[in-house]
């Protein structure tokens, strides 16, 4: 067994126990019979993709919780194809870089290459093409061209930002500030109605909590509890409905982690900030570790990789892994995963 492939299976181990099938939620999956049927609209090559962030999720909470406190998480993780130990962004372990990275599969610094969103703040009237001084292209961008239609759901509101620079390609964008649970209604809602080509939904409670409470404090376990419910709640929209189940991949990542009592997560050399979970579910999608089933990228360790050489698995690659998984061509300038190659089937 490679180094990679025994890190990560340790690391997975510990969070499963082994197991292959999770208890389902209290009352069981949700069907077709009682939910409203889905509608179908616009779609690239008959796949959708749901892209979950959970902001400020520590790998870290899971293994804490165990199944029993994050079974859905879990079930993610053992059905699907994942790794806890991807990589955030270089240059910044903060939310609004690391996020305009995840659409764009482009790095920070502007100066190379990258998109140039350095702040953190809701800033009226800012554009991605403005800090970039140059136009951005994103996976919104890529899937409209398509034919595909997309949607944002989150609640900060400095993702605004996003139907600021891209208004044309993002049919829909919501903002329910602070309250999780109604982002997540109304991303369900939406999906059921249009089941859109790629959805973003932005999930914010465990990085407010950590902020007010400290980074693995009681009060963050339990947001992170709340949040595998939510995520659970998408699963089974998911599984409830036999079309969406035959077309839909969810991939769920994080833009940092935190380290456990501080209530800041800024310093970008802090293992505890740069490892984040990316896992991948859904339709077709293998039943492995992801540095298993990509033997050419860098299993990390404890390790900031830069950008030189192999590459761990980052945030950054979701981008082109949701254009792949719609059969579309990767984002143009983007850096991370631009040959489409991250396998996950």
């Amino acid at each position: 067994m490679t180094s990679s492939a025994r890190g990560e299976w340790l690391l997975v181990a510990a969070l499963t126990l082994a197991l292959t099938l999770l208890v389902p939620a209290a009352g069981g999956p949700t069907t077709a019979s009682t939910q409203p049927a889905a509608r179908e609209t616009t779609s690239v090559n008959g796949m959708r993709v749901i892209a979950i962030s959970l902001d400020g999720l520590s790998p870290r909470a899971l293994v804490r919780l165990g199944r029993a406190g994050a079974p859905h998480l879990h079930r993610m993780l053992t059905t699907g194809a994942g790794t806890l130990n991807a990589r955030t962004q270089v240059e910044l372990t903060v939310t609004l870089p690391n996020h305009t990275s995840i659409v764009t599969g482009r790095r920070i610094a502007a100066a190379h290459g990258g998109h140039g969103v350095t702040w953190n703040d809701h800033l009226s009237g800012t554009t991605v093409h403005g800090a970039a001084r140059a136009p951005v292209s994103s996976v919104f961008s890529v899937v409209k061209a398509g034919g595909g239609s997309t949607a944002v759901f989150a609640t900060k509101r400095k993702f605004s930002l996003f139907d600021r620079s891209w208004p044309a390609e993002i049919d829909r964008s919501v903002i329910r500030e602070e309250d999780d649970a109604a982002a997540t209604r109304a991303m369900r809602r939406d999906f059921l109605a249009r089941a859109r080509s790629f959805v973003l939904l932005h999930l914010g409670l465990a990085d407010r909590v950590g902020h007010a409470r400290g980074w693995m404090s009681p009060a963050y376990l339990r947001a992170v509890m709340r949040l595998d419910r939510l995520v659970g709640s998408v699963m089974r929209m998911v599984r409830g409905h036999p079309r969406l189940r035959r077309s839909t991949v969810v991939v769920l990542t994080a833009d940092h982690g935190g380290v456990p009592g501080q209530r800041r997560h800024s310093d970008a050399r802090s293992r505890e900030n740069y490892r984040v979970p990316f896992v991948i579910w859904g339709r077709g999608v293998a039943d492995a570790g992801l540095y298993r089933l990509n033997p050419s990228r860098k299993w990390p360790g404890r390790t900031r990789p830069g950008f030189a050489g192999r590459q761990p698995i980052r945030n950054g690659d979701l981008a082109n892994l949701a254009t792949d998984i719609l059969g579309l061509g990767p984002v143009a300038d983007s850096l991370w995963n631009h040959d489409q190659r991250l396998a996950w089937r």
